[in-house]
């Protein structure tokens, strides 16, 4: 089966709207059965791939994201924000950002700290003041933090399918600063654009619109807080002092979310432990059957030689790192806004890594790179999933929040540049640390 007629096969079940997984295991059934190769490999093939120990740490970090969220960790993380960054002008857009920093710290996945935030703080910025498509917006981009600021579900994917040897703990390490660069790259054009447009009121005295109080005082909200924040310290701490293996640190994270939010908090009750636990079963099942049907498509790739092609083609453009980065960066940005993201970097890391590392690019910063320009596309349309989240909660359409998005789109595609081009940014820590 000719590259071509694979192509126009996955792109015609996309169109047609068939699910990620089906379209990615149908194109390869059909490969397979035009090349003579009995369907029954396609089965095993799909069963192999997630025959991995590694693979584990995305379901028990999912588990644990989810207790954290059905134990009310989110609104203790708002709380602390609130009473850091509050008070500035455009305060509840900051504290958006800043809260979505912290859960991204915990959950590891870009829709759920879209949603644990949102729920609470897009309401409360539209009753302060802030128009609901901008409200909407600040959520949706802050969002993608989840995926960028360790511990992060796509790093561990990354991993496990770049094709050579690269490690979840110094991913994890090397998305620290970025992560921050884009945090605070997000708050900074909150703070400008609620200045210039009058966005956001003080908080008032004795009480605030939309559920949230006057701050509460930094040491208190911070000592409330203290558990939940503590969580990244153990796993990065834990992974890089060789204390646990990255899938190990996600069970111990999981412990770890059912200790606080069962005996320290006492706000995970068996209604909510089965909801979570039926949330976190969904959500792992979906990424996992994504991952398997991934896998099989790209050894069809690999068996039809497209991925030499496809690194061919790259170096006939140029063999300069810089310009390979830069066509990178714009075929990323353009599936990040069609694939979901575990797909993309299923089938594209093992095409491109190996390429990268042939022009010297450092696989751990090209990992960063890849995970910064897909964590964008879960903003963008048609597929952008925090989009669809934060939209649902504010009770918007896509298109009335287009607009709003537009200077955080520049934005991010600034912080894309820096990344890419200061690899130092990925790599300065974990060389600290190691």
């Amino acid at each position: 089966m000719s590259p071509v007629v694979i192509g126009l096969s996955l792109l015609a079940l996309f169109a047609l709207g068939v699910p990620i997984a089906i379209s990615l295991a149908g194109t390869a059934a059909l490969s397979m059965h035009a090349s003579g190769i009995p369907l029954q490999a396609l089965v095993q093939r799909m069963f192999a791939a997630l025959d991995s120990f590694p693979l584990t740490a995305i379901p028990f970090f999912i588990l644990a994201g989810a207790l954290m969220e059905a134990s009310g960790i989110s609104r203790r993380l708002i709380n602390f924000a609130q009473a850091l960054v509050g008070r500035a002008i455009g305060g509840l857009g900051l504290v958006a950002v800043v809260s979505a920093m912290f859960f991204a710290a915990i959950s590891g996945s870009s829709a759920a700290t879209t949603a644990a935030i949102g729920g609470t703080l897009i309401p409360a910025m539209a009753q302060r003041g802030f128009p609901r498509p901008f409200a909407t917006s600040v959520q949706a981009v802050s969002g993608e933090l989840g995926v960028v600021i360790p511990p992060s579900i796509p790093m561990i994917i990354f991993a496990l399918t770049a094709g050579v040897p690269v490690s979840i703990g110094s991913l994890f390490i090397a998305g620290v600063v970025p992560g921050l660069l884009i945090g605070g790259s997000l708050m900074l054009t909150v703070h400008v654009i609620s200045r210039m447009r009058g966005y956001g009121q003080a908080v008032p005295r004795g009480g605030a619109p939309g559920g949230l109080g006057e701050p509460e005082g930094l040491f208190r909200s911070f000592r409330a807080a203290l558990l939940p924040l503590l969580l990244p310290v153990i796993i990065l701490g834990g992974i890089y002092g060789g204390i646990f293996t990255p899938t190990e640190a996600a069970a111990v994270a999981v412990f770890f979310a059912l200790f606080v939010g069962a005996a320290v908090y006492r706000t995970l009750t068996p209604a909510r432990l089965l909801a979570a636990l039926r949330a976190s079963l969904l959500s792992t099942v979906v990424i996992l059957v994504i991952i398997s049907a991934a896998s099989v498509f790209g050894w069809v790739l690999t068996a039809n030689r497209i991925p030499e092609m496809i690194a061919h083609f790259f170096i006939s453009l140029s063999d300069n790192p810089a310009v390979f980065l830069l066509l990178v960066n714009a075929f990323l940005l353009i599936v990040g806004m069609f694939l979901e993201t575990g797909a993309a970097i299923t089938i594209v890391a093992p095409i491109l890594t190996p390429v990268a590392m042939r022009l010297g690019i450092d696989p751990v910063h090209f990992g960063i790179i890849m995970i910064v320009n897909l964590a964008v596309g879960m903003t963008t349309p048609p597929v952008g999933v925090n989009l669809f989240v934060a939209c649902q909660v504010a009770g918007l359409r896509i298109e009335q929040i287009l607009k709003s998005m537009l200077p955080f789109y520049f934005v991010l595609l600034a912080d894309i540049a820096l990344v890419t081009y200061l690899p130092q940014l990925s790599l300065w820590l974990p060389r600290v640390l190691g």
